[in-house]
């Protein structure tokens, strides 16, 4: 039974998926000569690979925050989808030579019907359990989840494509078809390799975190404003499935610490509520000390 609340059991589950669907595609393309359904197969070597390092990411990230790592270990999920689109890229080129050869010789196709059925089933776990992924992904901010999903997600369209052409060639004999779908297949996987390399990229350089987050804590801190209070030097960030926000809070220079230091904690308090799983960093400052203005450059609220 998959634990909502842990992001490896997923991990788990796309493990097993792609045991299952390896085991189907390559029958299939053993069945048929196929090598539309063979690139099909090794894209889900591929997903095997990636699932593996993402349970192990996941489980790396989970770790509490220690001495050498005061800010947790949760971007070692970037290590995860980095990995997967290099793994993806390599993938690509793997079919393209395959593809190439057997485009300027192509073999007749046998046991067409089998074949198709046992990659029609590899399709379906596929979807469903991306579907499950994307959603626990999602809910539980999961970058690994969500790239695995997509990857997945990436794979059911590559099917759908190899099994329609390969029933072309079914119905008109045209085997050329059937080495033009795999490179076919190379060229999409390439463009979703790409497509994960950016997004990892983008985490590991401290990349804002979204803007409709964003506005829920500009909201909760305009409705601090009403009362004199007043705020600059708003900076956020994504690290995995924890988000890191920073803001300078201006306060009249009369007010007590006890005071300021209350206020801040309800502030960060309301953050924390609005968005779980955030690192709240607050620093007080007296509005009516020029000084204090001297990193307004940084983002404002």
């Amino acid at each position: 039974m998959i634990d909502q609340k842990s992001p490896r059991s997923y991990a788990l589950l796309s493990i097993a998926a792609a045991v299952a669907t390896i085991a189907l595609k390559f029958v299939a393309y053993k069945l048929t000569g196929s090598v539309g359904l063979l690139s099909d197969a090794l894209e889900s070597g591929i997903n095997l690979v990636a699932a593996v390092v993402a349970f192990w990411a996941l489980s790396f990230a989970a770790k509490p925050p220690d001495e050498e790592h005061a800010f947790g270990h949760t971007k070692a999920e970037y290590f995860s989808s980095g990995l997967e689109s290099i793994l993806i890229l390599l993938a690509a080129v793997g079919i393209a030579i395959a593809a190439w050869g057997r485009l300027f010789n192509p073999q007749p196709l046998e046991q067409v019907n089998i074949g198709l059925v046992l990659s029609l089933a590899a399709t379906a776990i596929n979807g469903a359990v991306a579907w499950i992924l994307l959603k626990a992904g999602r809910r539980l901010r999961s970058i690994t989840l969500k790239a695995d999903a997509h990857h997945l997600l990436t794979d059911v369209w590559t099917s759908f494509g190899v099994i329609i052409g390969i029933f072309i060639v079914k119905l008109t004999g045209l085997l050329i078809l059937d080495p033009i779908i795999a490179l076919l297949v190379a060229v999409n996987i390439v463009w979703a390799g790409f497509k994960l390399l950016k997004e990892t990229g983008s985490g590991l350089l401290d990349s804002s975190i979204p803007k409709e987050e964003r506005k829920i804590i500009t909201n909760i801190l305009a409705s601090y404003e009403e009362r004199g209070i007043l705020f600059h030097a708003l900076r956020t960030r994504v690290a995995g499935s924890r988000r890191f926000i920073m803001f300078h809070v201006l306060v009249p220079g009369e007010w007590t610490v006890l005071q300021g230091h209350t206020l801040c904690e309800e502030i960060e308090l309301a953050i924390i509520k609005a968005l779980p799983e955030s690192f709240v960093i607050s620093h007080l400052e007296p509005k009516d000390d020029p000084s204090a203005w001297a990193d307004v450059n940084l983002e404002r609220v």
